[in-house]
């Protein structure tokens, strides 16, 4: 975890990471060294069994507004092998932060522009500040939300995915909160008493229960009744009889805090 970046930055804090893009100089516009970069990160938070919340968020005054201006010139020469290669590095990122076995909270502090509400979508709980803005974007230059189409479609369906994937209209922070975009708005100077208060709750459930549930989530929507049920029964079964189940039950039973519960 010792790795330096020069597009994101983490900060480790006993069971918490706080990953933030760090070029607040160009609103946190992503590249392709963003995208390798922050994709090397999360891998590595994947792997590290202490860290069990992640905070996503922007330095500045944005959270990420889309695509770099100086990449896109270089996009529009790459060969269509080249534009290939780097949209699947996308894609790829977008799914590891969205399966991450871990929450991953969006700490929405401005602007999230374009490709930068892909990584709003991806988040399993997103708090904006009120002051931020949104929009799908890439119509106006002539493209689509492509990598990010699945993940914001999950959240907020495809009658809103319809109706802004084709205006490209700026929405505020309200708004976003209507069609489900963002779980949370709250005042500008709350943001942070918001996003601390979210992740002391996280830390209060079982850490393997907490990915056992996003698994749930992912999976069970494509399955069938005669799928779904025996998969369902089998999570519930194994869970009762894990570790961690046997000490959240018994902490229950007992009235006392389960061990992985950090006062």
């Amino acid at each position: 975890m010792a790795q330096k970046y020069e597009t994101v930055t983490l900060v480790k804090a006993g069971p918490l990471a706080r990953i933030s893009f760090c070029r607040p100089d160009i609103h946190n516009a992503f590249n392709d060294t963003l995208i390798y970069e922050m994709t090397d990160l999360f891998t590595a938070v994947k792997k590290d069994k202490e860290i069990r919340v992640a905070v996503l968020t922007g330095e500045g005054k944005s959270f990420c507004a889309g695509a770099d201006l100086n990449w896109m010139r270089r996009v529009r020469d790459y060969s269509y092998e080249k534009n290939l290669e780097e949209s699947l590095a996308l894609a790829e990122l977008f799914h590891l932060i969205y399966t991450m076995p871990i929450p991953i909270v969006g700490r929405i502090n401005g602007a999230a522009i374009g490709g930068g509400t892909g990584f709003v979508s991806v988040c399993d709980i997103a708090v904006a500040a009120a002051s931020a803005k949104f929009s799908f974007s890439e119509v106006k230059i002539g493209v689509v939300p492509a990598c990010i189409g699945p993940y914001v479609i999950k959240k907020i369906g495809e009658g809103k995915a319809r109706e802004f994937f084709i205006s490209g209209e700026r929405l505020t922070a309200a708004e976003a909160h209507r069609i489900g975009l963002v779980n949370r708005v709250v005042a500008d100077e709350r943001l942070d008493e918001e996003i601390d208060q979210l992740v002391k709750i996280l830390l209060s459930s079982g850490p393997n229960a907490i990915a056992m549930a996003k698994e749930l989530i992912t999976a069970v929507p494509a399955m069938t009744p005669d799928k779904f049920k025996p998969f369902t029964a089998e999570m519930i079964a194994k869970l009762r009889k894990s570790d961690e189940g046997q000490e959240g039950m018994d902490a229950y039973l007992n009235k006392r805090k389960p061990k992985w519960v950090i006062d």
